[in-house]
């Protein structure tokens, strides 16, 4: 313990401080982004009009969906922002729509009230509040990449992931209360919105990123002391450099694993609780709360590991713990007889879950500078997109096909395209020279 106090205790005061103003912010951010999600078994009643279970099922979906749809236009929207103009400029924006999405949210007319018009309404939030959460944690973890050098780089980008979670858990322990001491749930968003516009005024004092304001300065002073154009910088091999093909089908398909473990942990095992074991709104809640703790735990671990052992080692182990565990799962599910058995598959797919996690830090490094935001933005938003459209209503029409064997229709394609991934990955580190069991034998005296 006394070597990990020491290992984050040599972090530089500016490192230190943008550690802490992009953890607050991620937590603010997502938040806000899931407190519908975690209340949609409410809020999905006062929007949508009552239709028959299949009908409902796939009103469900596609609010769920309806968070990630445009998500890679707002990638190429963050990604131009962050690669030509900042990575601090898209933290503050991404904050700032969050806010407004919430105080909207927190104001609008109920489907009783207005009719089709409170759905449409409800739906466009939750765009733009996709749209901003896109920016936000991508934007975080290659701030943090391009600040801190390996290996404390792996843990900080983690916590990234983790302040989301807490996040996540925040927002579904504000919609515990709202359902037990029956709050109003407008009071849930105004909070969101007043936590978002503190995270926005916060974040303001961030600095570029050294890696970022370095690499333009320099290119700068080039191109002025042989007194050229700077214009002609559009064409220097700088910016030009190209991202390989398979570099980046190799994140995308590492990326597309999230939401099916997403959905299937939260959005899928809710609709068992509530089917097989008559679980209320408010207890499916309370459920998940218990489920979100394990995650946090989950991305903690990983955290101290991965300054220990390469993050690629550790997410080859999470890969094929996974591929291991899906076989059973349509058992598994078919022959539980308690909310805790479900509650232990749900708390074990939070430690091997396919999210890139400890790993993401050594994915972005394999992107150019000036092009890392906009490609690995875009393909993450892309995957997120596609796979929580995919999963949100494939799952619907294999699950009534198949039963719980439709799982792994999805289950398999998306672990073996993880797996294909993470190969190139750990190809493109040791061409590097950088995969080693140990990064370093002291982490203290790695170099800064």
């Amino acid at each position: 313990m006394t070597n990990n106090v020491q290992i984050f205790s040599s972090l530089s005061r500016t490192q230190k401080e943008a550690v802490g103003l992009l953890s607050i912010g991620t937590f603010l951010e997502f938040f806000d982004l899931m407190l519908y999600v975690h209340l949609a078994v409410l809020l999905n009643e006062l929007f949508f009009p009552k239709t028959d279970p299949y009908t409902a099922a796939l009103l469900t979906a596609f609010a769920f969906c309806s968070t990630f749809m445009l998500r890679p236009l707002g990638a190429l929207i963050f990604g131009w922002i962050g690669d030509n103009i900042g990575r601090k400029p898209t933290v503050i924006i991404t904050t700032t729509m969050m806010a407004i999405s919430c105080v909207i949210m927190a104001n609008l007319p109920t489907y009783a009230q207005i009719g089709v018009t409170a759905a449409w309404g409800i739906t466009i939030c939750r765009i733009f509040q996709g749209l901003s959460s896109m920016g936000e944690i991508i934007c975080a973890e290659i701030y943090l990449t391009e600040l801190i050098k390996p290996p404390i780089r792996y843990p900080m980008v983690c916590l990234m992931q983790g302040a989301a979670s807490v996040g996540g858990m925040a927002a579904l322990a504000i919609a515990t209360t709202t359902f037990v001491f029956k709050i109003d749930w407008r009071v849930a968003f105004w909070i969101g919105a007043i936590v978002a516009l503190v995270g926005t005024v916060a974040r303001t004092v961030l600095r570029e990123t050294p890696d970022f304001a370095d690499a333009k300065r320099r290119i700068k002073k080039k191109y002025e002391k042989s007194n050229i154009d700077q214009k002609a910088l559009k064409d220097d091999i700088i910016f030009n450099e190209k991202v390989r093909v398979k570099t980046s089908l190799a994140y995308f398909l590492i990326q597309c694993g999230f939401p099916l473990c997403f959905y299937f942990k939260y959005i899928y095992c809710g609709e068992i609780l509530k089917k097989t074991f008559n679980y209320s709104a408010q207890q499916v809640i309370q459920h998940n709360l218990m489920v979100s703790l394990t995650g946090i735990l989950a991305v903690i671990v990983l955290m101290f590991l991965s300054y220990k052992i390469h993050p690629i080692r550790i997410f080859k182990v999470i890969l094929a713990v996974f591929s291991f565990f899906i076989l059973f799962v349509p058992f598994l599910l078919s022959n539980i007889s308690s909310p805790f058995q479900l509650f232990l598959i749900q708390a074990f797919l939070s430690f091997f879950a396919i999210n890139g996690i400890p790993a993401n830090a050594i994915f972005f490094v394999h992107f150019p500078i000036f092009k890392r935001f906009t490609y690995v933005s875009f393909l993450f938003a892309s995957a997120r997109s596609l796979m929580h459209i995919v999963v949100s209503f494939g799952l619907v029409y294999f699950i009534d096909k198949f039963g719980n064997n439709g799982l792994l229709v999805i289950f398999i394609p998306i672990t073996a395209g993880s797996i294909f991934g993470t190969l190139h990955f750990e190809k493109l580190e040791k061409a590097a020279g950088n995969y080693h069991l140990n990064l370093y034998p002291n982490p203290l005296t790695s170099p800064s």
